[in-house]
């Protein structure tokens, strides 16, 4: 199978990132399934890929007509054994390696043979999730950064039973999808979040500290860094929960301190502090 022959999708978890991939994937004309378990994330999930698309016909990124057919090829389901006939399936459930673990039994047991099973985690190694299936060699990494329908970027994360056929079809298909595909060894946090997540942890030290508050270590960042956002307000963006989450599986799996968590984020966390989605992070957002 080539990334030009796959015509039947499916996307298991309907959150942020899962109806982001939706999103793309019906965009480049692939039927898709959005799978959850949760009505009212399937629910949430169509309604934010309706706006998405909405907002990049007002933008003259795409016309109403391309809008309207990708909304068409996506069908809500409940549950992954309605992904029988799908030639990909992409995992986007929480970073809970257990979880997506379960996950990936389910859908060896429903897929066909030739399937391709991608996981969307921005942490976990692949290798210990290929386990869970039963053709290892065509389970990988397809780590799509956030917001997935702007963001170019896709990390491709070969896992130690990964097939050169495998690897080589989801490279190519993240081209389809328009995005640039960079091929990547299964090391925890893989490159972005290995060099990322440091950063942000170093920006909540230096709040913890006092050496400035929010508004000046993001502008120090963006103006004298040229980043096109802080790292704090990259953090609320991501959730920091997730950061946390990161940050924990670096430090475990790598055994260096330089990833250990800075007690602020913990702090904040705990307080129901995550960012953007509860309104409140390292900044404010009366939007939520």
């Amino acid at each position: 199978m080539r990334a030009e022959e796959v015509c039947s999708a499916g996307v298991v978890g309907a959150g942020t990132m899962g109806n982001g991939i939706a999103h793309v994937l019906a965009l480049a004309g692939i039927d898709t399934k959005l799978v959850d378990v949760d009505p009212a994330a399937l629910e949430r999930g169509l309604a934010t890929i309706r706006r998405n698309l909405e907002r990049q016909v007002s933008k003259g990124t795409i016309a109403e007509r391309e809008a309207e057919a990708a909304l068409g090829r996506i069908v809500p389901a409940a549950s992954p054994a309605e992904l029988a006939d799908a030639q990909m399936v992409v995992e986007a459930a929480p970073e809970k390696a257990e979880l997506k673990g379960r996950i990936f039994e389910q859908l060896s047991e429903v897929v066909g043979p030739e399937a391709v099973l991608a996981s969307n985690t921005s942490s976990i190694a692949i290798t210990g999730l290929a386990a869970h299936a039963r053709r290892p060699e065509r389970v990988v990494g397809m780590h799509f950064m956030n917001p997935v329908p702007v963001m170019r970027l896709v990390e491709v994360i070969r896992g130690l039973e990964t097939s050169d056929e495998t690897t080589e079809l989801v490279m190519e298909l993240a081209r389809r999808l328009g995005k640039t595909s960079v091929e990547v060894a299964d090391y925890p946090g893989f490159v972005s979040n290995r060099v990322l997540m440091p950063m942000i942890n170093e920006a909540v030290f230096c709040l913890m500290e006092g050496v400035a508050d929010a508004e000046a270590v993001d502008t120090v960042m963006k103006l004298g860094m040229n980043h096109p956002m802080g790292p704090l307000a990259l953090a609320d963006l991501i959730g920091l929960d997730t950061c946390l989450h990161i940050l924990e599986v670096l430090h475990g799996e790598l055994g260096d301190d330089k990833y250990r968590p800075c007690p602020l984020l913990r702090k904040y966390v705990a307080a129901g502090r995550l960012g953007r989605k509860s309104g409140r992070g390292f900044h404010e957002y009366a939007d939520g």
